[in-house]
């Protein structure tokens, strides 16, 4: 393309942020990285502007393992290295029904920001926005209805959203927890969803 010529509607490079949301890469372990948010900053010098950048990045093998980093940097792509390293560093395990959708609903809050997630049914989807989404795209749940009813800031939503995740229990571990075998848990449940059908 020549100087000073843009890139048109029929152009396969995507522009700005579009093409920050779209970059997803896999590498040899499998594992999908989404950059959620950058954010630019600037210091006031003698000479004048100093610009550093933070970036906020989401990665998951999307078989239920998950993580979140940030990093800073003077440039993009060091910040956005420094915060997919951390982001490896911090993934966590969650437990997923049947591989596609959570155990049950659960709430999470981090300073400002407060998410409810929710179980659904096969067929539902990702039912999610923005910051929300990467996480449960990486993670690999198919069908999920979630909703942020605090801060909207990318970094409080994901933080509450890590934390409610952090909070599902899976059949084994309540079963383990009672001393219960998971045959007898489960079947107890199926008596308290006919009752409630009825």
């Amino acid at each position: 393309m020549a100087q000073g010529e843009r890139a048109g509607p029929g152009s396969d490079r995507p522009r700005g942020r579009r093409r920050e949301r779209e970059r997803e890469e896999r590498d040899s372990g499998g594992i999908v990285d989404k950059l959620v948010h950058i954010n630019r900053v600037a210091k006031v010098v003698k000479g004048g502007r100093r610009f550093g950048f933070a970036a906020l990045v989401i990665v998951g093998d999307q078989k239920g393992r998950v993580g979140f980093g940030h990093g800073k940097a003077r440039e993009v792509p060091e910040a956005i290295r420094k915060a997919t390293e951390a982001a490896k560093r911090s993934m966590i395990r969650v437990s997923l029904r049947q591989g596609r959708t959570l155990h049950h609903d659960v709430e999470g809050h981090h300073g400002a920001g407060r998410v409810k997630l929710r179980a659904a049914p096969a067929g539902t989807g990702i039912i999610a926005g923005g910051p929300m989404r990467a996480v449960f795209e990486t993670l690999g749940v198919q069908d999920v209805v979630a909703k942020s009813l605090g801060s909207s800031n990318p970094y409080n939503m994901v933080r509450a959203t890590f934390d409610a995740l952090s909070l599902q229990d899976s059949p084994r571990s309540v079963a383990a927890r009672r001393g219960l075998k998971v045959s007898v848990l489960q079947s107890r449940r199926g008596k308290v969803d006919a009752e409630a059908t009825d």
